[in-house]
């Protein structure tokens, strides 16, 4: 299983060099609340310069106590919290008041300002900082026409979509221009849609500021689709890590494996779980084999091939073929002649696929 401290290592995406030092670090990250309860047990996390990093997990994984330590409202018990080489644990509050304006936060629940329009809840932040207000018009209104709320200037929230307060929320997190954008379940109260051109967005700012986005969800569905790196926690632990799509390809912790279940679509049809044994019985017995396309290999048809070339007959029970960022993934259940599966196997891995046996039906 890859450990925590490989995160951010190598990439995919981002427009920062992956060799380069880490922007943000989380080092030995613990946190214990009054009573005893610890929710947080030694995370390590590296994220690098323009990456799109997500950290996934189910409600009560560690989530909300992890965001709360990541910009420091509450403090960790033990560990370091390190932006741009500073550790936010060393300073005092008027200190880390001034170095979270290098951290946005865009919040699941929009967080805007009823009584203030769309140009006044993307100024607030200039103001609150003591821009000058001759600087924070033009400033507002770049932000405006970036995120596509130029006709919604002067609007209230409550005359906006959830899309579009979900934009405003993205432009106020961009108004101090910050070195991170922390997103925190930010798509989680939209629609399909409206969350697909919110995560477009997202993709747009990181590729042309160039900006490190950070993003909490309980979706896999977000990781896929814009992350470039990802984390999975659980208990407080961080149990696996890495590339998304390594992650995504080869999983190697059961709560990433479920988690993958919810977005690929190649979970054991009922019929077959309610059948497998963990051994074949009788000489007609098929083996329940999961194989993952990757590579250069991905979208050619080796099921063909085996049948074609061995002979071996195969029986597909699911799956699904997608991108996972610009690269080809798939992930297929097939039914293989018990007898003849290590043959099936090799045939398969030498050509670049991956197995695992699921278990045996008769």
């Amino acid at each position: 299983m890859p450990s925590s401290t490989e995160t951010g290592h190598g990439g995919q995406g981002g427009a920062g060099s992956p060799a380069g030092t880490p922007l943000y670090v989380l080092r030995g990250i613990e946190k214990t609340f009054p009573g005893g309860v610890q929710a947080l047990h030694g995370i390590d996390l590296d994220i690098r310069e323009g990456e799109i990093f997500g950290i996934i997990g189910r409600s009560g994984a560690g989530k909300s106590s992890l965001v709360r330590v990541i910009n420091l409202l509450n403090r960790p018990t033990k560990g370091e919290v390190i932006v741009a080489g500073r550790d936010l644990t060393q300073l005092n509050d008027a200190q880390l008041r001034a170095a979270r304006r290098d951290i946005g936060m865009v919040f699941q629940h929009f967080n805007l300002l009823s009584s203030r329009t769309v140009y006044g809840n993307i100024a607030l932040p200039l103001e609150i900082a003591g821009i000058p207000a001759a600087q924070i018009r033009p400033r507002a209104l770049d932000l405006i026409a970036r995120v596509g709320l130029e006709e919604q200037a002067d609007r209230y929230p409550a005359q906006l979509s959830g899309g579009q307060k979900q934009r405003v929320g993205i432009a106020r997190a961009l108004a101090t221009q910050p070195k991170v954008l922390l997103s925190d379940e930010a798509t989680s109260a939209l629609d399909p849609d409206t969350t697909r051109q919110v995560l477009e967005l997202l993709q747009s700012i990181n590729r042309e500021l160039g900006l490190t986005i950070l993003l909490i969800t309980h979706e896999m569905g977000v990781v896929r689709d814009i992350c470039s790196h990802v984390a999975v926690i659980e208990a407080g632990r961080i149990v696996e890590a890495g590339e998304t799509y390594t992650v995504f390809s080869r999983p190697a912790h059961t709560t990433t494996r479920s988690f993958l279940q919810g977005v690929t679509g190649v979970a054991v049809p009922q019929f077959v779980a309610g059948q497998l044994r963990d051994a074949p019985q009788g000489i007609k017995a098929e083996a329940v084999v999961q194989v993952t396309f990757t590579g250069r290999h991905a979208t050619d048809p080796m099921l063909a091939r085996l049948t074609a070339e061995r002979g071996v007959s195969v029986n597909i029970l699911a799956g699904a073929i997608e991108e996972i960022g610009t690269r080809p993934f798939g992930s297929l259940i097939v039914g293989l002649p018990a007898g003849r599966l290590a043959e099936s196997q090799r045939f398969l891995e030498e050509h670049g696929l991956m197995t695992e046996v699921l278990g045996y039906v008769g």
